[in-house]
């Protein structure tokens, strides 16, 4: 299929906010880029693919592989310097795609060390970034991407430059392009860090409308059937949009930013708590743009809304676990206070609010934004289906599956909101592995300290020069040296070897039955998974989720890079009922073996969070379960969970049978550790 037959981007039905989202940045990239959000099948690759063939085609100096302009070429180009009079050439500003499991050197270039030590030539091939310059750079499920090329690709989206260092040779191009990227949030969330480095961001969701999506399909089908005939039909409209894109860019420098509608911008930004300055430039420079597209020389009231709509939702994230949103009422109130405030005085004039009475006043008890990951549980206890499901048993008769003496009762429903997330103590997997790089345990990656050399297996990685010069010293008479050179071999190459950290499967096997139902005990245990949950974030593990009560176990949460939805499935569990250990451990002995079958190299961490209670099936039953775990090299750490004034030891039981570590829920933080060393370093 042709260029020319690509999906019109005028032919995309709905999804206004992201066609707005996209022409601005092609009208302004200094905008930043955009993030797209939202369910699989909504046309999100499509529509940012479309975008391309509307940008202004682009003047480049002919054999320059770094794009030069030639009006302005770059005076530090590696393929430079180009003359005033060098030949220039027209072309298309270019969609460059960069896959999910692209290598660095793929991304910023690479250099030929082989030819560099042995030929003395200094060959250096461009990377995507270079391919990007002046057009598009498109990131399909930029939440998978490793976070060390998140951080190179936003680095160089920010100082539109990019550098690449090879043992001492350093080679600097411009790289300045419109950076689009689109992720599924249910397959895992980028940091809150890398989410404030794109300019806008943009939810989309498959539309509810039926005649909507009835035209959805019908033109999708009819561009499978001819795509050139679908995209001549809507050629006329590409063009005008290619039009207003031009004219929108010659006009922006003219567009006048008031001091009014920055007080606008600045007052909506400190509105809603965001940190930092970027929110602001980014919203000045959106609505500045939006002015533009409309075709006005004055930012508006309403330029500065629709940009705050686009730059601000994903910079009030309060919390990992807290979804991008944005309060239209608070936004037009303070948007209207702005307007109506008096720039003279020091503090917005004589009629300014008092401390306290802004839009962000709260009465004494309101949880102020970002306390907290748990929003109310607005489904426990009320509603048709506030009981437990049918079948549930509670508390029966001769167990010992009900709440302590003393505990208080479940809440109704069987549910319990989780206590404020803490740090928790590092848990790791011994050894060292070669997984996806992350943040837990130790692992041979390609990034991280360098921590020995050998011979490259394959084309060479880095070079450790040490170990190549010590490799070629002993053999230079041999080889006929002469002068002060040194005279190199392929043989002599050594890469280095590195040590980093890794993600893991961090799979939970949580006890939900009856002995756990008290309302502090299950308020607490909640608290500690929601603390690993987060701490799996925070160290890009992929984490799954195994429930146990009654008498089976349920896969609450298949292994998934998504702990946002982790904690969604924590926070709606049930409790009641018996204690069937054996089950749920058995359950997660078969999610580990389909995991390890799918990603080898990911190694697993079992978090079982008990009292070791197995009143169905058996504790004999639930330890032969944990020894037949153990035995496949699986690294296990249980919770204990048990809070009864005689302690009966079951989940320490577990944990040996396992070949695990038990730790008590009280233990968990990591301040009780550090305390526990400080007291065993002063009885010492």
């Amino acid at each position: 299929m042709s260029a020319s037959a690509r999906y019109p981007f005028s032919a995309v039905v709905g999804m206004d906010d992201l066609k707005l989202a996209l022409l601005v940045n092609a009208v302004s990239p200094s905008v930043g880029g955009v993030l797209v959000r939202g369910e699989k099948g909504t046309a999100k690759s499509t529509i940012v693919r479309a975008l391309a063939a509307l940008l202004p085609d682009i003047d480049v100096v002919t054999g320059c592989r770094f794009a030069c302009d030639t009006a302005e070429p770059d005076p530090e180009c590696p393929d430079g310097p180009h003359p005033a009079d060098a030949l220039a050439r027209v072309r298309p500003a270019r969609l460059v795609e960069l896959p999910v499991g692209a290598s660095e050197d793929r991304l910023l270039g690479s250099l030929d060390i082989e030819r560099a030590l042995t030929e003395g030539v200094k060959a250096f091939e461009p990377g995507l970034l270079a391919a990007a310059h002046r057009g598009v750079l498109y990131v399909d499920e930029v939440n998978l991407l490793h976070d060390h090329l998140v951080d190179l690709l936003l680095d160089a989206a920010a100082m539109g430059t990019s550098h690449v260092e090879r043992e001492g040779v350093s080679v600097r191009h411009a790289a300045r392009f419109l950076l689009v990227g689109t992720m599924n949030p249910e397959e895992g969330e980028l940091r809150p860090q890398l989410l404030d480095r794109f300019g806008l961001t943009v939810e989309v969701a498959a539309t509810r409308d039926p005649a909507e999506r009835a035209e959805v399909v019908r033109r999708r089908l009819a561009y499978e059937d001819a795509p050139e005939r679908f995209a001549a039909q809507h050629a006329a409209a590409e063009a005008d949009l290619a039009a207003r894109i031009r004219a929108a860019r010659d006009r922006l420098p003219g567009v006048v930013l008031t001091d009014a509608a920055l007080r606008q911008v600045t007052a909506v930004c400190a509105a809603f708590e965001v940190d930092g300055l970027r929110a602001d430039l980014v919203t000045a420079r959106t609505a500045m743009a939006l002015a533009a597209w409309r075709d006005r020389s004055e930012v508006t009231a309403e330029d500065v809304r629709d940009a705050a709509r686009l730059a601000l939702p994903h910079r009030r994230r309060r919390d990992p676990f807290d979804a991008p949103d944005l309060d239209e009422d608070r936004l037009a109130e303070a948007l209207e206070q702005a307007g109506e405030s008096d720039p003279k005085g020091p503090d917005g004039g004589p009629d300014a609010p008092e401390d306290g009475d802004g839009p962000d006043r709260r009465e004494p008890g309101d949880d102020a934004p970002g306390q907290g990951c748990a929003p109310p549980d607005t489904a426990a206890g009320s509603g048709p289906d506030a009981g437990p499901p049918p079948g549930t048993e509670r508390g029966e008769a001769g167990t010992d599956d009900g709440p302590r003496r003393g505990e208080g009762p479940a809440p109704e429903g069987g549910r319990a909101d989780p206590d404020e997330p803490y740090r928790p103590r590092l848990l790791r997997v011994p050894g060292l592995g070669a997984g996806t790089p992350g943040r837990r345990s130790r692992a041979a990656t390609p990034f991280g300290r360098t921590s020995g050399a050998r011979p490259p297996r394959d084309r060479i990685g880095p070079l450790h020069l040490a170990a190549t010069l010590r490799a070629a010293a002993p053999h230079q008479r041999a080889r006929g040296r002469t002068g002060r050179g040194l005279v190199l071999a392929p043989g002599d190459l050594r890469e280095s070897v590195r040590e980093g950290r890794e993600g893991n499967l961090v799979l939970f096997c949580v006890d939900a039955s009856g002995s756990m139902a008290a309302r502090q005990r299950m308020r607490a245990v909640k608290g500690a998974v929601l603390s690993l949950l987060l701490d799996a974030y925070q160290r890009r593990d992929k984490v799954g989720l195994v429930t146990f009560r009654g008498r089976d176990a349920e896969l609450a949460l298949p292994p998934t890079s998504s702990v946002e939805a982790g904690a969604r499935r924590l926070r709606e569990l049930r409790t009641g009922g018996r204690t069937p250990l054996a089950a749920g451990l058995l359950r997660c002995a078969d999610v580990l073996r389909v995991e390890r079958t799918r990603d080898p190299r990911r190694r697993p961490l079992l978090v079982v969070v008990t009292d070791g209670r197995a009143t169905h099936g058996g504790l004999d039953t639930a330890l032969r379960a944990g020894a037949w775990i153990g035995d496949q090299g699986v690294e296990s750490v249980v919770v204990d969970c048990e809070s009864s004034p005689v302690r009966l030891g079951l989940a320490t039981r577990l944990a040996a049978a396992l070949r695990g570590e038990a730790v008590r829920l009280a233990d968990l933080r990591a301040e009780a550790l550090t305390g526990l060393v400080r007291h065993t370093r002063r009885a010492a």
